[in-house]
């Protein structure tokens, strides 16, 4: 892993109240030339910042446990574990993100536990070991709807009482709160964020019908 040296260089930007790499960094490149993520795992999307802005208008209770799927470079994931000393875990099918993974878990002094696992393969009561789940531009194939619709309810069903996911707005993401909201207590917001520049996205968040 390349050393991080400390603040400030070229390349390295603030958003939401943690650091963040852009690709041109010196640390990402050597990555790169090293790990070569794949599944869209290549870079921070925009739709990480909207779930942070989220975030900070519906906060999660301090040292919750929280789990990001689909976490590739992890932004929210840090976030989460910076703003509110929370317990996180970043799920990936791709080993080869975790060491971006790190490296910003590193540049904001916290720590992010990884785990490589497919959707399918992440079992209620594992799941349920988390309070909230989050996820980021994860719906983007067809083939990933009904997976991910599955997980949700084993979330649920596990004892996770929080689950927010973000996407730019593609026609998957609504299926799956389509098919959400037939079946769980939902929130769906048009939502946007201003750091480090305007972004705009769809918030999906779904909660059981009871509280355990």
């Amino acid at each position: 892993m390349p050393r991080l040296e400390r603040l400030p260089e070229d390349h390295i930007y603030q958003a939401y109240g943690i650091y963040m790499l852009e690709s041109k960094h010196r640390l990402i490149r050597n990555l790169k030339k090293l790990y070569s993520p794949s599944v869209h795992g290549h870079k921070t999307w925009r739709s990480s910042f909207v779930l942070m802005d989220y975030l900070k208008e519906y906060p999660i209770k301090k040292r919750s446990r929280v789990m990001e799927i689909g976490c590739g470079w992890g932004p929210a994931a840090v976030f989460c574990a910076k703003t509110f000393k929370a317990d996180v875990t970043g799920v990936d099918i791709d080993k080869d993100v975790f060491p971006f993974l790190d490296v910003f878990a590193e540049l904001n002094e916290v720590k992010v536990k990884n785990k490589v696992s497919r959707f399918e393969n992440l079992s209620a009561k594992r799941l349920g070991k988390e309070d909230v789940i989050i996820g980021a531009d994860i719906c983007f194939w067809d083939s990933m709807v009904k997976p991910l619709y599955k997980l949700i309810g084993r979330a649920l069903e596990g004892g996770t009482t929080r689950i927010i996911i973000a996407d730019p707005g593609r026609p998957t993401f609504y299926e799956l709160a389509d098919m959400c909201s037939k079946k769980y207590r939902t929130r769906f917001y048009e939502w946007y964020s201003i750091e480090p520049s305007r972004s705009t996205g769809e918030i999906l968040e779904i909660r059981p019908l009871k509280i355990k």
